[in-house]
């Protein structure tokens, strides 16, 4: 376990563990957590190590969103910028956070218990896939405040996952979704026993794992792909590329002789 910032790492076989770390605030987001996820995250875009991310938080909360009462900015820029131009660098931050927990080839897994609110639902809905405890509960409060719904990338994902008719339910009458609301809606993909998150979370992870590590980062590749391709016959051919090259590595032979032979895989990604 080590600590960068406001975040905690926990590296483990395949596997990152990121915890957002201000449990006193219940990790509400200010800008050094965002730069520093943003940091943690470009670093996985090169690592061939890990496999899976796990994000978490600390206490009794997933992320209260971005810390309205913590300032609006690192020290130094507050003295050379004004307020509009730290509150747009702050939030844009915290959506290339959203863009990066999209962009990295390692599928993430969002291990939530308590709030998940404003900034921090955009961050969980970003990742690939959700673990809950009864706890959870997504505040989405942004129309309520004076705020518009469209808060580091929430209104891109929100429309995609539940459909535009629910988002906009979601959105115009700023409402809170309990987890079995929220699972109901296909935001949920594991439901986990109160405290339990974090360890259904990883045995998800361990599950992971024992699948190709080619066939998981192309399979996330061709998923975000999809989302903004034009049409069904430029996903094809996408599609087409990344299969041939599946059927040149030792990793396919492994997956066949193992079905073949009624036994679990070995990948070695090679």
């Amino acid at each position: 376990m080590s600590e960068r910032g406001s975040l905690l790492l926990d590296r483990r076989d395949g596997v990152l563990v990121i915890t957002l770390n201000r449990p006193d605030r219940l990790n509400a987001v200010d800008a050094a957590v965002s730069e520093e996820m943003l940091a943690v995250l470009n670093e996985l875009m090169l690592d061939r190590r890990t496999h899976v991310v796990v994000l978490t938080g600390a206490g009794r909360g997933f992320c209260s969103g971005m810390d309205i009462q913590g300032g609006d900015g690192p020290g130094d820029a507050a003295q050379q910028e004004g307020r509009a131009q730290r509150l747009y660098g702050g939030i844009a931050v915290g959506g290339e956070v959203t863009a990066r927990l999209r962009e990295i080839p390692q599928p993430v897994i969002a291990a939530l218990h308590g709030p998940v609110a404003g900034m921090g639902v955009s961050w969980a809905l970003a990742c690939d896939l959700r673990v809950a405890d009864p706890t959870t509960r997504f505040v989405v409060p942004f129309t309520d405040l004076g705020l518009s719904g469209g808060d580091c990338g929430l209104s891109w994902l929100l429309p995609r996952l539940v459909g535009p008719g629910r988002a906009a339910d979601i959105l115009y009458r700023a409402k809170r979704l309990s987890v079995e609301e929220a699972d109901a809606l296909g935001l949920i993909t594991e439901r986990a026993e109160e405290g339990k998150d974090l360890e259904a979370a990883l045995a998800l992870a361990e599950e992971l794992l024992q699948r190709s590590p080619y066939g998981l980062r192309r399979t996330k590749e061709l998923l975000n792909a999809s989302l903004d391709a034009p049409g069904l016959r430029q996903q094809l051919i996408a599609e087409t590329g990344i299969q041939t090259v599946a059927f040149f590595t030792e990793d396919l032979v492994e997956g066949l002789s193992a079905t073949l032979a009624k036994r679990r895989p070995t990948f070695k990604n090679r």
